[in-house]
């Protein structure tokens, strides 16, 4: 991927074949499956990266629109492995350990910054790192079994870990935050519905399927609106009211140069339902 990058092209993703997860292209959906089902998905030190190198390289493969992330076996993601994470790093130095931090904060920063939504579609267990990813994703779907849990002070650590505390307030609220980041406890998938963690719960047999309904749904979309929404969604977070109702009218002044906008408006004047192409 990187000689097309450095070429300035896009990217066809048709092909791509990770090492350490699976990733299948359905459509215009891009379909990211956590694959060691054995011990509940866990991340190792190449999947974090090859995970970050694959949202990054996101921005340039618009064939791509919608994105959906899910465990295999009947569980999301049980956070960084134990024996191949958890173990070495109890044995590096600081400047190694800032490394790894930072790279890992690097994964959240590359989901927030491609273009496509992205939609976490969780089963089982979803702890440590799984729930911020699952928290990184813009939309998620979840089981009544489904138990996610920020563990980070369950093993001495805080709970401030890939930017858990600026962005899980801002869909639960401070309160359930600090609860769940302070006590490491697990919330279940009815609770996580009715606080917004989870925006659809379904029975476990169906959750995949309605996270790929979403994403069809969503890819068959505007798609560049849909990017330009992600983008304010983000950058509104650091700006006044004012400043965000400037930049909103800047953002939709440049999707009404569109052509997605004038098909809607020819598709709505014939009666008609809009098909977007995503410029």
């Amino acid at each position: 991927m990187d000689k097309h990058l450095a070429a300035g092209n896009t990217v066809d993703l048709m092909s791509y074949a990770p090492e350490h997860f699976r990733w299948e292209q359905q459509g215009s959906v891009g379909l990211i499956t956590l694959n060691r089902p054995e011990r509940k998905n866990p991340l190792t030190f190449d999947s974090y990266a090859e995970l970050r190198d694959l949202f990054r390289t996101l921005c340039y493969a618009p064939a791509v629109k919608a994105i959906v992330v899910q465990g295999a076996g009947g569980n999301f993601c049980s956070g960084g492995d134990v024996h191949e994470i958890i173990g070495p790093l109890t044995q590096m130095s600081m400047p190694d350990l800032l490394a790894f931090t930072r790279m890992t904060g690097d994964l959240v920063k590359a989901m927030r910054a491609c273009p496509q939504p992205v939609i976490a579609s969780i089963d089982g267990v979803c702890a440590g790192a799984g729930a911020i990813i699952a928290m990184a994703s813009d939309m998620r779907v979840g089981t009544a079994r489904s138990k996610t849990a920020f563990l980070f002070t369950r093993v001495g650590l805080a709970g401030c870990d890939m930017g858990a505390c600026a962005i899980l307030p801002r869909i639960v609220g401070q309160g359930r935050a600090s609860d769940l980041l302070y006590t490491g406890r697990s919330l279940g998938g009815e609770e996580g519905y009715s606080w917004g963690f989870l925006n659809r719960l379904v029975e476990p047999e169906q959750v995949l399927e309605t996270a790929l309904a979403l994403a069809t749904d969503l890819a068959s979309g505007p798609s560049f609106g849909h990017a330009m929404t992600k983008k304010m969604l983000h950058q509104e977070w650091a700006m006044g009211v004012d400043e965000a109702i400037e930049s909103e009218a800047q953002a939709q002044a440049i999707c009404m140069m569109t052509q997605d906008f004038h098909r809607a408006y020819h598709a709505f004047v014939a009666k008609q339902k809009p098909v977007f192409e995503g410029n």
